[in-house]
């Protein structure tokens, strides 16, 4: 318990905050918060895996989230009958045309040493390949885009069960890093983290423009959701009567049968986000929970003391016969599908994709903070990033605020630095993490619980 304390004493603080928003605020900001930070937790995790295990770089994080998210779109939708019947058959064929030509292309490679003749071969299938792809998806796409454009105007899903996305989310993922891993994982440090944000770029992009997979930047929603919604809680006559009870003592005080009414209706109103939230992050603490048991004992087993040696020094572990590219591949596939898995897991929550918003900075580089700041090699450390840098995330806009009207009280309302100041409150995020920041690495360069506090 005692090698623990740091770990208990971290978390403790940070179990206070959310309650202090909660207590100053409301619980329904505080349970979005908890619920955002279970998210990011489970991002940090993968990037982790990858950076903290074995020493890789993946800048591409944003583009395995974005897979997680469109999951969610292809599983849990209703299929758009009439978009199928009017091209559906079309794109499945181009799928398969797609399959076709890789398998063509690893047969050529693998049966044929290296020669113009292979060169021109592989070159062959891919011209054939695309032209192929051209002629019978363009017609196809834009008789799918044309129905229902403003509702539909895409191919929908399987209509099956949320949770299933999840899963999917991490297999879409994992696929993508097999094949990023199979063309960069033989660069090293930079390059690889310029090869992966460049490549999820380019994922990021196709989801964008192509409206016939999940309407684009038009955006999905109205997703199911693995949690009640609130409109049928606010119906419901045994949330109703729950609500009555635990606030039986409040609602005798006021006399006045309208007024009471009233203030029973909010009450169902605001306890009905606060149920709802609190199944999602019933489920979403599940995940961390059990990926935190699974990395855990991943990390301390024989295979993750491997991973160690090989990111430790690679030419020795290679004298040594360990496959060293083998190993690198499976790390970035599982990292890369545990981020697959928190993607899907944020459109779940947040019951709409929105490609447009999949940028850089926010599901990228915060995620590479979150990491840092709490301890690269520790996941007890790769989760605690998650909570503090989002929870720093969303509370510096109200905690800058908070400071600008205390120092400007003596100012009237209409003074310009006032007005300024408090109009520039939301960027205040930017730089309290930047100092968050440097302060971390300048009196913790290793983050806040480091990897050699966890011992076995």
């Amino acid at each position: 318990m005692r090698q623990y304390s740091n770990v208990i004493a971290a978390y403790s603080i940070m179990i206070v905050l959310i309650i202090l928003v909660g207590v100053f605020q409301s619980w329904s900001i505080a349970l979005t918060i908890l619920n955002y930070c279970l998210i990011s937790a489970v991002m940090t995790m993968g990037a982790n895996i990858q950076w903290g295990y074995a020493g890789l770089i993946n800048f591409g994080i944003m583009g395995y989230t974005a897979l997680g998210g469109l999951a969610v779109v292809l599983v849990s939708v209703a299929p758009v009958g009439e978009a199928w019947k009017l091209g559906g058959l079309n794109m499945l064929a181009c799928l398969g045309i797609i399959v076709g030509m890789v398998v063509s292309i690893r047969q050529v490679l693998k049966k044929i040493e290296k020669s113009r003749k292979r060169n021109y071969l592989v070159a062959a299938i891919i011209v054939i390949g695309v032209l192929l792809l051209r002629f019978i998806s363009a017609p196809a796409i834009e008789s799918i885009e044309s129905v229902e454009p403003a509702k539909t105007g895409f191919l929908g899903g399987l209509g099956m069960p949320v949770l299933f996305s999840w899963i999917v989310g991490g297999i879409f993922a994992g696929g993508l890093a097999y094949i990023v891993g199979k063309i960069a994982l033989g660069l090293r440090a930079d390059y690889l983290a310029i090869a992966t944000l460049l490549i999820a770029e380019i994922v990021v992009s196709i989801i964008k423009h192509e409206e016939w997979l999940a309407r684009g930047v038009k955006n999905v929603i109205g997703l199911k959701r693995p949690a009640p919604y609130e409109i049928d809680l606010q119906t419901s006559p045994w949330f109703i009567n729950l609500v009555e009870k635990f606030h039986s003592s409040k609602l005798k005080l006021i006399s006045s049968i309208s007024e009471r009414q009233d203030v029973l209706k909010q009450l169902v109103i605001d306890a009905s986000s606060v149920y709802v939230k609190l199944c999602f992050a019933g489920l979403f603490l599940t995940v961390v929970i059990i990926l935190l048991i699974v990395t855990q004992k991943a990390l301390y087993s024989p295979w993750g003391r491997k991973m160690r040696a090989i990111r430790d020094n690679e030419e020795a572990a290679s004298a040594m016969g360990k496959n060293v590219v083998k190993e690198h591949l499976l790390i970035f596939i599982l990292g890369s599908a545990v981020v697959g898995i928190a993607g899907a897991m944020m459109v779940t929550n947040d019951g709409l994709f929105t490609p447009g918003s999949y940028r850089p900075m926010r599901y990228t580089f915060v995620i590479w903070v979150m990491v840092i700041v709490g301890g690269t090699g520790n996941n007890f450390g790769a989760i605690l990033g998650g909570f503090a840098v989002w929870f720093l995330w969303v509370q510096a806009a109200p905690m800058a605020l908070f400071f600008i009207n205390l120092l400007t009280a003596h100012l009237p309302e209409t003074n310009e630095i006032k007005i300024h100041l408090i109009n520039s409150a939301p960027y205040f995020r930017f730089l309290l993490i930047g100092i968050g920041l440097l302060v971390i690495m300048r009196y913790r360069p290793r983050g806040i619980l480091p990897e050699k506090f966890i011992k076995q």
